[in-house]
């Protein structure tokens, strides 16, 4: 009887070992299937992820590298950008050597903000002797600016801005000191409508008017008709294009056309590359221009 006994336990013993195992696995599959990542097989740590914010629509348009926009068409808050450029532009009687310096960003969804720092510095051509006919190399203006985008469609691949830029005109630097600083007031609002394409062709109108107000008196008035044609490489943010600049000022029209591409080089830098060809220009021959784009990394919102 007592052989029969521990037969018996032992039998149930077993019979208890293969149950847990079976429970034990079953809870394992379970957990699997559901995500879970198993810690012990009595505790169980389920993977969970924040619920993300669904960010606002915005429509990626490839921007003109010449007339840039003081920021992307749909800013987000937060989005930032630096930009350096130089250019030379050959002259009849002088070369010009123009620099930039400007900072964009967007303190709200939508608004997008620019301080910007444009220098011009002036050279006679050799065997030109007339002096006087070339400007004096200055800091040509403290340049602010604001945009509102308040047209943003995904369905329609169509975004529509507004903007006003406000330059604070500077004398030469030799005249610094004998007129003092401020030269005038430039006013130029605008308006922005942009189209994309399928998802690899983009094109933009930039326009509006710019009036200078001298502080001698004098206003002009020009009007500036922007408009843009690009491919954007699938995948990159690398596009070719081209890009033309009109003026309309009384009754005199001159336009510049301006081949363009830009590279990424890393993922928050790019650098693009302009070269100008008048038409029905006067003095002007042809110009190059190069920009230097850095993004900081931000935080969508």
């Amino acid at each position: 009887m007592y052989i029969y006994m521990v037969n018996l336990m032992k039998t149930y013993r077993i019979y208890y070992l293969f149950v847990f195992i079976a429970a034990m696995m079953a809870v394992k599959s379970n957990a699997q299937s559901k995500d879970t990542v198993p810690v012990k097989y009595w505790e169980m740590v389920p993977i969970t992820q924040p619920p993300s914010k669904k960010e606002l629509p915005k429509v990626e348009h490839a921007e003109p590298l010449y007339i840039d926009l003081i920021r992307d068409l749909g800013a987000r808050k937060g989005e930032r950008e630096w930009n350096i450029g130089v250019g030379l532009t050959d002259n009849n009687k002088f070369d010009e050597y123009t620099a930039l310096v400007e900072y964009e960003f967007a303190p709200i969804n939508r608004l997008g903000l620019e301080v910007e720092l444009p220098f011009s510095f002036y050279y006679p051509t050799s065997g030109n002797g007339h002096r006087d006919s070339v400007p004096l190399s200055r800091l040509n203006s403290l340049k602010l600016a604001g945009q509102y985008s308040f047209f943003v469609s995904e369905k329609l691949q169509t975004s529509m801005a507004v903007g006003y830029i406000h330059e604070f005109e500077l004398t030469p630097f030799r005249s610094m000191g004998k007129q003092g600083t401020l030269n005038g007031h430039v006013h130029n609002p605008f308006f922005i409508v942009a189209k994309k394409w399928g998802t690899k062709f983009h094109s933009m109108n930039y326009s509006g008017p710019v009036i200078s107000n001298h502080l001698n008196g004098k206003t002009s008035t020009t009007w500036q008709i922007n408009t843009s044609f690009h491919y954007m490489i699938p995948g990159t943010r690398n596009f070719i294009g081209i890009e033309y600049n009109k003026e309309l000022h009384h009754r005199d029209f001159d336009m510049t056309i301006r081949p363009q591409l830009r590279v990424s080089i890393a993922d928050n830098l790019l650098v693009g590359i302009v070269t100008g060809v008048p038409i029905k220009r006067e003095n002007e021959r042809f110009s190059s221009f190069i920009r230097l784009i850095y993004e900081p990394k931000h935080k969508h919102s």
